[in-house]
Order: structure tokens, then sequence, then C-alpha cells
């Protein structure tokens, strides 16, 4: 049997100390241990991008992170971004644009689109279809979800959507 090992980091600006085991990822540990489920598990292999969280800042796959790899940092999910009213203007525009449908990716595109919108301020279409390559919807065919983030684009520049 592995003897758990003691972490402690910031989620979603609240402290947590825990004992995990030293191969639990990430995405389970806030699922299971946190009962933060915006965190989806899609693949399990970190292609499909519904995992997306922030650690210290940056994306990263958590199925593919272990929880120890979180020790002393930062870690940021779907609900804190959300709670925090951070993307408020992008929730609005998948929901406007119809670019959610079962919802399944949902979290984690809004984590890359986030994301590519504080490393550029306006991206173009293609721009936005390469920040977003590595998160995988089986339902809307993208388009939809293009269309929300280059209209949160316009209304943050300050343009009509």
């Amino acid at each position: 049997m592995t003897a758990a090992i003691a972490i402690a980091l910031t989620v979603n600006g609240e402290a947590v100390a825990a004992e995990v085991k030293p191969r639990l990822n990430l995405a389970d540990f806030l699922r299971d241990d946190l009962g933060l489920t915006g965190t989806h598990v899609g693949c399990e292999h970190g292609v499909c991008g519904a995992c997306t969280v922030r650690l210290d800042g940056e994306i990263v796959r958590s199925c593919l992170t272990l929880a120890v790899q979180a020790d002393g940092c930062a870690v940021e999910t779907i609900e804190g971004l959300s709670d925090s009213g951070e993307i408020a203007d992008l929730q609005n525009a998948f929901r406007d644009r119809n670019a959610l449908q079962c919802g399944y990716c949902t979290p984690g595109m809004l984590m890359a689109a986030q994301d590519l919108l504080q490393q550029q301020a306006e991206p173009d279409r293609e721009q936005i279809r390469e920040h977003l390559s590595g998160n995988y919807c089986r339902c809307t065919g993208y388009q939809a979800i293009v269309d929300a983030i280059e209209t949160t684009v316009r209304m943050r520049a300050g343009s009509k959507p």
C-alpha cells in the first residue's frame, strides 16, 4: 500500500490541505475530494481539453497532472472563474450564440478561451481556432463557439457584437 502524501495548495483562492495518493490526478482530486465537478474528465489522455484548469496562471490538463504536482501552487477551476465574474461575458456570449449544447466541453472551452483572451486582446478567427484546437466538441461544430469568442473580443474592445 502506497503512503499518502500531504499537499497544500490554493484552489479558487481558498487554502486547501489534504493527503493524497501519489498517483491521484488533479482532476479526480478536484472532483472527488473537493466536489468541484465543473472540471470534466473526458479522454483521460490530455487530448480532449474537458479537464482544463489553471495551474499558477497557465492552463493545464488536470487529467495528466498529479495532485502532488500542484503542491504549493494556485489552481483555478471553472467554478473559480465563474464565481469571480471573470468570464461572465464569455458565458453570456456562449449562451447567446448557442455555443453550448450538451455542455460537457464547455468548462474546458471557457478556460481555453479566457486563456487566449488574456494573451491576446483581439485574436482573429484563425487564432481562436488554433488556440481551441486542443479542445474537442462533438455537438456544436465549433462555429458557434468561435462566434461567441469573437463576440466577446468585440465587446471587450468596446465594439458592438
